[in-house]
């Protein structure tokens, strides 16, 4: 079968639009927070990247980009030095006179939201499957995102028939000295409460650690994100520098586990669900453990 001229101008037309949309699309990135360069990675958007932020350090080859810095202290200069047509970051990122300058020197800023929330993650994912022409996958990612999260939901509530909910401290610390604790509207409370815990922490944000700080507080489990260390040495570290650690319940108990720090970055990353899973199993080993 033949098709008429009309048939084939209008196909002709479809394809040079669609290359043209391609072309208008920013091809070269600069991203600053962990999880949305990981987002961008997952949405096919990798090979656009010309530079990352110090958070960025999933997948393992973003880790080859040249560095900008750390997402709050960025610097002109070094951004515009990679001839970006885009800088994507949340509002983590700064400081505001930095970003006004690539803003003037023509670079497109997108910001997105921090908040640790389903809502928040939706908007970020539809927002840069837009940017890179991707909006079908980011659909797909937001949906699987979600039915997982639920999943870890149905997990959580089940194991709350039989065991309480353990009361948690997260703790962020460098290279085992003072740490921070976090509390309330930060996204490690949300990554407790997801997994099942319960924040012993009432204050809002992260509050220095003391020892007046952990008055009337037993941990039965203890979270850290160590920004310097990993591993043996991480915790060596933590309790070498807060010997007050050691002596509570959570050490007692063995109940002592590492978080990856750049989960706490940029909002809900993909790794997220992988890390809730892992910390229902420390907050309810009954329900880890296999049927008889």
């Amino acid at each position: 079968m033949r098709l008429s001229a009309s048939v084939i101008a209008l196909v002709a037309g479809l394809l040079v639009n669609h290359a043209a949309q391609a072309l208008e699309l920013p091809q070269r990135w600069v991203s600053a927070g962990g999880a949305l360069s990981e987002w961008v990675t997952a949405l096919g958007g990798e090979s656009k990247l010309v530079g990352v932020d110090t958070t960025s350090q999933h997948p393992a080859s973003l880790k080859a980009l040249p560095s900008i810095g750390y997402q709050r202290q960025l610097s002109a200069e070094g951004i515009l030095s990679l001839r970006p047509q885009v800088l994507v970051g949340t509002e983590e990122m700064g400081p505001p006179p930095v970003l006004a300058q690539i803003r003037g020197a023509g670079v497109q800023v997108e910001m997105f939201s921090a908040q640790p929330d389903l809502p928040s993650l939706k908007t970020n994912l539809l927002h840069l499957g837009k940017l890179l022409g991707r909006e079908a996958k980011a659909s797909e990612l937001f949906s699987e995102y979600e039915q997982v999260l639920n999943q870890q939901k149905a997990t959580v509530a089940k194991a709350r028939l039989t065991q309480k909910a353990p009361g948690v401290l997260l703790l962020l610390g460098h290279a085992g000295g003072k740490p921070l604790i976090a509390g309330r509207d930060t996204a490690a409370d949300w990554i407790v409460q997801q997994a099942g815990g319960q924040n012993l922490a009432t204050h809002t944000g992260y509050k220095p650690f003391s020892v007046e700080s952990l008055a009337g507080l037993s941990p039965e489990v203890l979270v850290f994100a160590d920004r310097a260390l990993s591993g043996e040495a991480a915790r060596a570290a933590l309790f070498k520098e807060n010997p007050i650690l050691a002596s509570m319940p959570a050490a007692k108990h063995g109940r002592v586990i590492e978080l990856d720090p750049t989960l706490l970055v940029g909002g809900l990353g993909p790794r997220l669900p992988q890390s809730l899973a892992q910390l229902s199993a420390v907050f309810y080993p009954a329900q880890a453990e296999p049927a008889p």
